[in-house]
């Protein structure tokens, strides 16, 4: 159980943090404030700051998220952003000053800001600024900003440092400053905020998260492939009676050397040519015996047209010849540009069969309760590939990012994908949706989100209970 867990809580971390990693590069290089970086749900644990972003570990597991200066349905920055924002130029100053040597006396960040502002403004924290430090602050270029933090403050810092020495109070210079319409500090939010971005530049910031994780797919079958992948060998393990590989005379422990002249070395190869034969005879070449008592044999196979379950939870019908696999394997490694080939070519393929089963969901063809699996079952396929070995877990892996990036895309609220729907909306409106109807798609993703997990962890549990 415990391997369940640890296996299931490391993949998604990677995926979460592949997910969040889009959106944070692509808003980073777009000139997007990212506030927070946080890998889990709060209450926080853990967090560190570097530059203008917090890094940060929440209690709560299994998600993760990139706060954005501004709020994405917000119309107007609102009074709160703004002083959150005053918050964030003062850290800057503050986090410039300590790498540039200074060690601030208090342990709280407002107080920290009050004390490099008392500092540059050429006074204690507790006295009033002096009117020569103010004018020589406004400008930027104050002897004691050189000093202290190694640069010139920006006209925006220059503000909020003004105003918290001026009034001795980050609350109360957040406040004041908040409540300006217009400024340097109005003009650096709206230059760096989220919603004030232009729409393509939020579309390609949104979309990069579930992009990520699908171009990570290939990148790790890529890496798997090249590791080395148990590929299991094209010996026969079983022949069922009454069916034409038992008529042809296949007996259990003959290898399969080649169908219709084609050389094979895996059991996929050998299951996939007969049922793309279209029910034709199938020629196959077989070694029987070890060693000197070894021989090959020729034998012809005229398979059968039968139902077998598919991927999608139901049955379809397919040409067999009624053989099972000995289950014995080996470990096949490909060269970069072999592994590259593969890991595209496998990718394609999972993404079709998950494309198709989502498909099959919605109408109604595959059962929601045989197909969806909640963080229980995840946990328990996790575990017992891991169990198996890395290739096992990584193909797994794979899947889940396949599929957390194809699930982001569907236009549900909350989800990526109900925020590209907004901006898509946006783009044939010429305007945003009124604030009033996000909020209302945004609470109704939130309800069905919130029934969808009720939904899948009952199902778990009742997939343990009936065993």
């Amino acid at each position: 159980m415990l391997t369940s867990i640890i296996a299931a809580a490391v993949i998604l971390a990677v995926l979460i943090i592949v997910h969040e990693t889009g959106h944070f590069l692509v808003a980073k290089r777009l000139g997007v404030r990212v506030l927070r970086f946080s890998i889990g749900y709060p209450p926080k644990v853990w967090g560190i700051r570097r530059g203008e972003t917090e890094y940060a570990i929440g209690a709560t597991p299994f998600g993760g998220y990139v706060r954005m200066l501004g709020e994405e349905v917000g119309e107007e920055p609102r009074s709160e952003e703004l002083q959150t924002y005053v918050r964030e130029l003062g850290l800057d100053v503050v986090v410039a000053a300590r790498k540039h040597g200074w060690s601030p006396e208090s342990r709280q960040p407002d107080e920290q800001i009050a004390e490099i502002a008392g500092l540059l403004a050429g006074s204690r924290p507790s006295e009033p600024m002096a009117g020569s430090a103010a004018t020589a602050l406004q400008a930027g270029h104050a002897p004691q900003a050189a000093q202290v933090i190694g640069r010139a403050l920006k006209p925006e810092e220059t503000a909020v440092i003004e105003e918290v020495a001026r009034r001795n109070s980050v609350d109360e210079a957040a406040k004041a400053l908040a409540e300006s319409s217009r400024g340097p500090i109005v003009d650096s939010f709206r230059k760096c905020a989220f919603p004030t971005q232009a729409l393509w530049r939020r579309f390609v910031i949104v979309l990069a998260g579930p992009v990520s994780n699908i171009l990570f797919a290939p990148l790790l079958l890529a890496f798997v492939f090249m590791y080395g992948v148990p590929a299991m060998l094209p010996i026969i393990g079983q022949v069922k009676p009454d069916m034409p590989a038992h008529a042809a005379g296949l007996t259990p422990g003959d290898r399969v050397l080649s169908v219709n002249g084609t050389a094979i070395d895996n059991w996929g190869q050998f299951s996939e040519l007969i049922k793309s034969g279209n029910g034709a005879p199938i020629k196959l070449v077989v070694e029987r015996g070890e060693g000197v008592a070894a021989r090959k044999l020729t034998l012809v196979v005229q398979p059968k047209r039968e139902a077998e379950n598919t991927v999608y939870g139901d049955k379809e019908p397919t040409w067999v010849i009624g053989v099972l696999p000995s289950g014995k394997e080996t470990t096949v490694r490909y060269g970069p540009i072999q592994a590259a080939r593969r890991g595209i070519d496998g990718t394609i393929a999972i993404t079709q069969t998950l494309v198709v089963g989502i498909a099959r969901i919605i109408e109604g063809v595959t059962p929601a309760r045989e197909a969806l699996g909640g963080p229980i079952m995840i946990a328990q396929i996790a575990g017992r590939e891991a169990r198996q070995g890395f290739a096992n877990v990584a193909f797994f892996a794979v899947m889940l990012s396949l599929e957390l990036g194809i699930i982001n895309l569907l236009p549900v609220p909350l989800l990526d994908g109900g925020h590209l729907m907004f901006f898509a909306c946006e783009a044939v409106r010429g305007k945003p949706l009124k604030l009033r109807h996000r909020e209302i798609a945004l609470q109704i993703g939130l309800l069905l989100l919130v029934a969808l997990m009720a939904f899948v962890i009952f199902n778990d549990i009742s997939r343990i209970v009936q065993g």
